[in-house]
């Protein structure tokens, strides 16, 4: 069992990003920074398979946990990151028992799946298939995005379902589905994050929620509230606003002396 699959399985706290920039020395940056994890974005990025490859490997060799968001819950895409060293998946729009099921079985071989058979970077390109066949009955981590109405009336029943290592919560999406987007104020959006957060902690199921600013006092305030699968900002952000900073910084200093 690795490390954050240790974490996950004991409810601790771990720590990872968001990657959304298809570049090797981004993840290689981000992996030595310390992070428990990274996700590499297929949903909302540009980021192809060949790619995602290369990140995967650059993260995974650093010794940090290589994750892949899905563009969706489909038995091929899952069985290619994974093949190409993905040590699992973060599942979008999930909303039954019966689609989390269909992700934890691509993610395993028959008996215990529907995954295929390849020969790839994660079972050694064939030199270590064996020690590849034991890992994969119990390891890969799968992780559901709950971010639909029709998913909390379903959320018990999906996160009973065996494989299931954590969910996080897409806000916006979710937010969307019950008719007022981006409205994270709103007492039913409040009282429904609270829920979602309650049926993990009933069911031990780590819960997982992505501050997207990179924001110290937010991160704090949701560990005191159970959090324990904590995505912490994304690279175009902290890129974005060191940058902001850096020249408003720069901005200041040279109409001081003028």
């Amino acid at each position: 069992m690795n490390t954050l699959k240790k974490k996950l399985y004991n409810n601790k706290i771990s720590l990872g990003s968001w990657i959304t920039i298809g570049s090797t020395v981004v993840a290689e940056i981000f992996a030595k920074a310390g992070f428990d994890w990274l996700v590499i974005d297929l949903e909302h990025t540009t980021i192809d398979i060949n790619t995602a490859g290369e990140l995967i490997r650059v993260i995974d060799l650093c010794g940090v946990t290589p994750l892949v968001r899905l563009t969706s819950n489909k038995n091929d895409q899952i069985k290619r990151v994974m093949d190409a060293g993905a040590h699992g998946v973060v599942v979008p729009m999930v909303n039954s028992a019966g689609e989390a099921k269909q992700a934890v079985n691509a993610t395993r071989y028959a008996p215990e799946g529907v995954r295929g058979v390849g020969l790839a970077r994660a079972q050694g390109y064939g030199a270590t298939f064996n020690e590849y066949l034991r890992w994969q009955k119990d390891n890969p981590i799968v992780i559901v995005q709950i971010e639909h109405k029709d998913a909390i009336v379903n959320i018990d029943e999906i996160l009973s379902v065996p494989g299931i290592d954590g969910l996080i919560i897409g806000p916006y999406d979710l937010s969307c589905s019950l008719g007022i987007p981006g409205q994270f104020d709103n007492s039913e959006f409040v009282d429904i994050m609270a829920s979602i957060r309650d049926s993990g902690l009933r069911h031990n199921c780590p819960v997982g929620l992505h501050i997207v600013e990179p924001d110290l006092d937010k991160m704090n305030d949701i560990i005191t509230q159970g959090y324990t699968f904590i995505a912490y900002s994304v690279d175009i952000r902290m890129l974005d606003l060191s940058a902001r900073n850096g020249v408003m910084n720069c901005a200041s200093a040279i109409s001081r002396n003028k």
